[in-house]
């Protein structure tokens, strides 16, 4: 299991657990189920690079303690 935090820029940051073998889109729904927003208003990426749903966290090279931005569509 790893830790990924998410910081949204506006002062809340999302400490969530999970696989590196999950996807984007599982992230997502955890993120969702912390935040209370709807998964399909969320979007994650870092810098310029937007994460694509389907892939994995493995195939990102995302690893335990990195930090992501989150965005809210």
């Amino acid at each position: 299991m790893i830790e990924v935090v998410l910081n949204d820029r506006l002062g809340k940051k999302v400490r969530v657990k999970c696989n590196e073998d999950d996807t984007i889109g599982d992230l997502k729904k955890l993120v969702a189920a912390q935040t209370g927003t709807r998964a399909d208003k969320i979007r994650i990426q870092k810098w310029y690079t937007i994460y694509k749903d389907r892939i994995t966290l493995k195939d990102y090279e995302i690893h335990d303690g990195m930090g992501l931005e989150l965005y809210y569509n």
